[in-house]
């Protein structure tokens, strides 16, 4: 029989991280190349950020599962809007068009992709994106934006612009 690879037996041993650590009041979490720190507050009735404290609208006795999904959804929604503008600035500075970014949640593909299939074509953006600086989130965007067809501008009978 063939003797195992030292290092696989490492990995298959260690224990996975537990849910409840990662999830509580104190926790921290990637955010634009900073770690922010998980603040469980009833006086907030929406998820803020102030300063290096996310508020949640959490009871101090709120499960994991419910702390990680109102993180997430604010991480979400960030990131789509953080996305957007970063989209919007490298169209511009490239002179291509502005596609609009939808969250991904697929594991195991590029950050950030062009995608024309199906309906309307869009920047396809991993959610997880969010945890870089901004200078990474820039960069990958601006990759995408670069390849995308230039912006033709559309004119009329006479060779003006159209609005």
């Amino acid at each position: 029989m063939k003797a195992r690879n030292p290092q696989l037996s490492l990995r298959l041993e260690t224990a996975a991280p537990s849910v409840t650590l990662r999830w509580c009041e104190g926790a921290r979490l990637p955010y634009r190349g900073r770690d922010i720190t998980l603040h469980l507050s009833r006086e907030c009735r929406e998820a803020e950020l102030h300063g290096d404290l996310l508020h949640l609208p959490l009871p101090p006795e709120a499960l994991p599962r419910q702390i990680q999904d109102a993180a997430e959804a604010w991480l979400q929604r960030e990131a789509l809007s953080h996305f957007n503008a970063a989209a919007q600035r490298q169209a511009a500075r490239y002179g291509t068009v502005v596609l609009p970014c939808v969250l991904s949640f697929a594991l195991n593909t590029s950050w950030v992709e062009a995608d024309s299939k199906g309906g309307e074509p869009c920047l396809r953006c991993n959610w997880r994106l969010i945890g870089q600086p901004d200078i990474v989130i820039e960069q990958v965007v601006g990759a995408v934006v670069a390849a995308l067809p230039q912006a033709v501008p559309m004119l009329d009978l006479f060779g003006n612009p159209v609005q």
